[in-house]
């Protein structure tokens, strides 16, 4: 059986990801790291649907902590699908953002990013067999106002997919990021009004969680065994 860690799993694009990965053939590890209880929540819906889940909880930003919890999950196993999602916005235009807004964004986004993936890259390595999938956002592609730091941390994200990438690629293992536009529900989602999505939006509507969840789900799979170090957007057309 793989196992599939998702981060941020709890949250609307995290949860429905590991709702998609439900199979038999896949444990999933939900994390979260400030809402224990939704990844609780989220875990037994999964195991509701005839699979198998259990809950991970620990700050990505903590580096200490990271490992060592990784540690003690790599006992049971290599953990073959990373699906990084956690993030956080704090927006700002540049000229009025504090230190520790940027820090702040960049640490969860990008530096979590190293936090989580680097511990497990050997013993994913070690079956040469695996998947890792960074969740990435239009701002990384296209840059957004008042999101230098999240239009910088995703963007950072892409250059260490398409490294990561070439570094795995005689393994079995493939990296790749998914580039979100607006999706309902979530936190970029919560910000635009209908009419503005129906403006900027050529589909003229948000995608849902689902819909990336399932191309993360394809990501993940045995089909898509020779397509890495690409930046894959889900946008209705925006770009």
């Amino acid at each position: 059986m793989k196992r599939a860690l998702i981060t941020g799993g709890s949250g609307d694009i995290g949860s429905a990801i590991c709702r998609r990965l439900c199979s038999p053939d896949t444990h999933v590890i939900v994390h979260a790291n400030s809402n224990p209880e939704r990844a609780e929540s989220v875990a037994q819906t999964v195991r509701d649907n005839g699979g198998s889940a259990e809950t991970l909880i620990f700050d990505i930003c903590d580096t200490k902590t990271t490992l060592q919890r990784l540690l003690d999950i790599l006992q049971q196993g290599p953990v073959q699908i990373l699906v990084h999602n956690a993030g956080i916005h704090d927006d700002a235009p540049l000229a009025g953002m504090q230190a520790s807004q940027w820090k702040r964004v960049i640490d969860v986004s990008l530096n979590g990013f190293y936090n989580v993936t680097q511990p497990l890259l050997l013993p994913m390595m070690a079956t040469r067999w695996g998947r890792i999938i960074a969740i990435s956002s239009i701002a990384g592609v296209m840059g957004n106002r008042g999101q230098s730091n999240y239009a910088a941390a995703k963007a950072g994200l892409h250059g260490a997919t398409k490294s990561l990438a070439i570094e795995l690629a005689s393994r079995g293992v493939t990296a790749n990021a998914v580039a979100p536009g607006i999706i309902a529900g979530s936190l970029s989602g919560s910000t635009f009004e209908e009419a503005t999505i129906r403006q900027i939006v050529p589909m003229k509507r948000a995608g849902s969680p689902d819909e990336v969840a399932s191309l993360v789900a394809f990501l993940a799979s045995e089909e898509a065994a020779y397509i890495s170090g690409q930046i894959i957007s889900i946008n209705g057309a925006m770009a």
